[in-house]
């Protein structure tokens, strides 16, 4: 596995290689920065870098179309074993730099070990941590960089997410040293870039980290406690929205971004409101070119009913307030529409906030798709002929920061076992290949309960054993996925029994002018709810 990872990594450099010219130094002080600005994820990121991951996925699957490509003991494998001053121990990454890890996740049932982290060719690590647990690494690091999983348990079962960067100038390696006798199941996901080779990298070192902690601290405050009150040129319709009708609101001509954008649907029978976060659709079009089609519920992240939803570029507040954050960029014009394709009239509010851009060769725009499936075959096994479904597949140049996931379950089993899977740019083995949809999403351990985070949420769990409506959100920041040419997005449909589920996914990512969404292109249209008393209705 060694072998693969360094002709993936060289295979990367090579293409990034053109693509550099000087740039600042990447420090753990820039990537703290960058990680609450909004704007830095707007554009076309300098220096460049390739998204990559290493995690626990089954070594079974080897390509699509071959036995074992949807196996699924997805723990305990390693890249190989290296013998360090007497020890043994599993390498988790292995990879060259320059680059940094943005994203560390991992969970067990029990937690005996050290994971070590060794950065620059060192010999004895920089960090140590004395468990298979990120939540014991000793550094003041605080909530959300790092947070412990809605599963967590102090002593036993349960894992944690770090987002703190470590960058690193010209290797790094992660390395567990098992202690545990009776061979437990360890899941691990470590997310890093990959930056060309000529990138300045300022590498991590603990002593940096304590210097920063003023900084560190300001971070997590910004992650959490958010402002909604952001300055700039304020513009608003409402009013009520028969079936098929519309309102319309064109936003102020010029270089100009939308900031915040405040939503809010209403209905006169409260038993027609999640129906109508369903069919009430959010359109906007920057330039003249339509970017965001999507349910107004599902753009919200929150999914079917509105739940409340507290994350770093959107929110749902408890009387039905729809905030996103997302930083939307134009050049001359940009228009949004909202679309009642329900049966009955709702009453809606909706206020952007536009602020000053400058519009240069960095700029993408915002986009926002989403893809409905109702009736989706759940498979207990690779021998009953699961699929990857698919979230998102886009041709062109841009960068994937998350999506929404709202299922409504038939069964009264878990029908989450499936891994994501996301490829770019022609490379044949995904880039990322999960493992589980509850570890995409920065829990552990399924079914899953109610969570809320900067980046991955779980608003809704409407039983213990996951039958019904289940949301989960996850958006990214320093481990966007960025494409030159191509993105695929797909999550196997593996369960713990074969039955089905209803699938709904918006994907957010941001595109040069040119690229396309196939999800966008072929657009379904919202249907009724299950359950919920309505006549089927024919959106089509």
């Amino acid at each position: 596995m060694k072998l693969l990872y360094k002709i993936m990594t060289i295979g990367v450099f090579v293409v990034l290689a053109n693509n550099c010219s000087a740039q600042n130094v990447v420090s753990l002080k820039s990537l703290l920065n960058d990680l609450t600005n909004r704007d830095e994820v707007a554009k076309w990121p300098a220096p460049y870098y390739k998204e990559m991951q290493a995690s626990s996925y089954d070594r079974h699957s080897v390509a699509p179309n071959m036995p074992g490509w949807y196996a699924n003991e997805d723990h305990s494998n390693y890249i190989r074993t290296d013998t360090i001053n007497g020890r043994k121990e599993l390498v988790m990454l292995d990879v060259d730099g320059p680059g940094a890890i943005v994203r560390f996740w991992l969970t067990t049932f029990k937690r005996a070990g050290k994971i070590r982290i060794y950065f620059d060719g060192q010999t004895d690590p920089e960090i140590t941590i004395p468990a298979y647990d990120l939540m014991k690494i000793g550094l003041n690091i605080g909530t959300p960089l790092l947070a412990q999983h809605s599963s967590y348990e102090p002593k036993e079962k349960g894992g944690s997410t770090l987002y703190l960067p470590m960058p690193y100038s010209k290797h790094c390696k992660v390395t567990f040293e098992d202690n545990e006798p009776d061979k437990q199941p360890r899941y691990y996901q470590l997310n890093y870039r990959a930056y060309p080779p000529n990138t300045k990298i300022e590498t991590f070192t603990v002593k940096r980290f304590n210097e920063l902690g003023d900084l560190i601290s300001s971070v997590n405050h910004q992650l959490i406690d958010q402002d909604n009150k952001i300055q700039g040129h304020g513009a608003a319709i409402k009013g009520r929205l028969a079936s098929r009708k519309q309102l319309q609101l064109n936003l102020p001509a010029g270089n100009a971004a939308i900031r915040l954008l405040q939503v809010k649907i209403e209905t006169e029978k409260p038993a027609d409101y999640e129906q109508a976060l369903r069919s009430t659709v959010l359109e906007i079009s920057f330039d003249g070119q339509q970017t965001v089609w999507c349910p107004i519920g599902d753009f919200s992240g929150s999914g079917v009913g509105g739940k409340q939803l507290q994350s770093w570029y959107r929110v749902v507040t408890a009387d039905g307030e729809i905030i996103s954050r997302w930083v939307m960029p134009y050049q001359k014009s940009a228009k949004i529409t909202l679309l009642n394709l329900g049966t009955v009239a709702v009453k809606v509010s909706l206020k952007a906030t536009t602020g000053k851009w400058h519009w240069d060769k960095r700029s993408m725009y915002f986009h926002a798709d989403w893809r409905n499936q109702n009736s989706v075959p759940i498979k207990h096994a690779e021998e009953d002929k699961p699929t990857e479904w698919v979230f998102s597949e886009i041709t062109g140049r841009g960068i994937f920061l998350g999506d929404s996931f709202a299922v409504y379950n038939h069964q009264h089993k878990w029908y989450g076992e499936g891994d994501q899977k996301i490829w770019t740019d022609g490379i044949k083995f995904p880039t990322e290949y999960g493992t589980g949809t509850e570890d995409y999403y920065n829990t552990s351990w399924a079914p899953v309960t109610l969570y809320q985070t900067p980046f991955a949420n779980a608003p809704r769990a409407d039983n213990a054993d996951s039958f019904g409506y289940n949301t989960f959100t996850r958006t990214r920041n320093l481990d966007g996925v960025t494409f030159k040419k191509a993105f695929r997005y797909t999550l196997e449909t593996l369960g713990w029994e074969n039955g089905t589920a209803d699938f709904a996914a918006t994907t957010y990512w941001y595109g040069f002018k040119g690229a396309v969404s196939k999800v966008a292109a072929k657009q379904t249209k919202p249907e009724a709810l299950p359950n919920n008393g309505s006549p089927n209705l024919n959106f089509q």
